[in-house]
């Protein structure tokens, strides 16, 4: 078998694996992954932002999983990033050198363009999407919101937004785990919408088709999917605006317990999900769009086509 690599993100909201190797045809190929739902970023909304005690404990201990996974593979690189939650914290160095102390790894910190263009260059190789030239990508984590515009398959507008879905909930909503209160969604909304039009990110009025990644739309489609008795991986890719309108109306009157107990639903994620629904949203009727293609192929296959390129 080729070399493979292993590729772990420490994301604001949860921790990821990807091992991979080029198959005979130079494509990237998925040997293993793996996704720890552990929140680091908890306070990241503050106005002097830092990682908790609890938060980089767990995330330590999500890390040393990830690499025992990865390592009946036995990868020539392995690769550890952090995007916004330790990019943003006063103490991520701290983070950073406890990580390397306990498993030998540096953590390499991305900054928001670098971020972005990684996510670029993942979905390039997500086969489904090989006919794209003009398209956008998303890509929401907890802490920021990546925004791309592909024109002719390269990347021609990138910006990484403070919207993540933690972020956004630790600032306006008061009681996660109780229903939704108007007041607090549409305030959110709002502001969505004014750091979209203040990020000088531009959006012709005639949109091309939008990309859309991240946890919470994986969260969108694993519901949609169970509705119709349908595996994730059996579930359509193309999930429209009216499926998502829907499930924000369906989870505001529930509380936190409720919003679990929903088949498909990632428990971890529930106390953020709506303001992640309410992000997609804004998104959709700001950019002129009436759905989304989701992709898998995000930050980490990006950094696996890099981390491969070398070998």
């Amino acid at each position: 078998m080729a070399s493979a690599v292993a590729i772990i993100d420490i994301g604001s909201n949860s921790l990821k694996l990807l091992v991979a190797h080029r198959g005979h045809a130079g494509e990237i190929k998925e040997l293993q992954s793996q996704t720890i739902e552990t929140r680091i970023s908890q306070g990241i909304s503050q106005a002097v932002p830092r990682l908790g005690a609890e938060g980089m404990a767990s995330g330590l201990t999500a890390i040393q999983a990830l690499l025992a996974t990865a390592a009946p593979y036995a990868p020539v690189k392995i690769v550890l990033v952090a995007t916004s939650a330790v990019r943003d914290a006063t103490n991520g160095a701290d983070f950073r050198a406890r990580v390397a102390t306990e498993t030998g790894h540096n953590v390499r910190i991305l900054t928001g363009d670098e971020e972005a263009n990684m996510i670029g260059l993942g979905l390039s190789s997500d086969p489904a999407f090989a006919a794209f030239n003009d398209f956008y990508v998303f890509d929401l984590g907890g802490g920021s919101l990546e925004c791309l515009r592909f024109v002719q398959r390269k990347i021609t507008q990138a910006r990484s937004l403070q919207l993540g879905c933690v972020r956004l909930t630790e600032r306006f909503i008061k009681e996660p785990a109780a229903p939704l209160v108007i007041a607090e969604t549409t305030a959110l909304a709002l502001h969505v919408r004014d750091e979209l039009k203040r990020s000088s990110f531009r959006f012709p009025l005639v949109a091309p088709p939008a990309i859309f990644m991240g946890g919470s739309m994986n969260t969108v489609r694993a519901l949609k999917g169970a509705r119709h008795n349908l595996s994730f991986a059996e579930s359509p890719t193309l999930i429209g605006i009216e499926t998502i309108a829907d499930l924000l109306d369906e989870i505001s009157p529930l509380n936190l317990e409720a919003r679990q107990a929903l088949p498909g639903m990632a428990k971890a994620r529930a106390d953020v999900f709506p303001a992640a629904l309410i992000t997609m949203l804004t998104v959709a009727d700001y950019a002129h769009l009436d759905c989304f293609h989701h992709s898998l192929h995000n930050l980490r296959w990006g950094l696996a086509a890099e981390a491969l390129a070398g070998l």
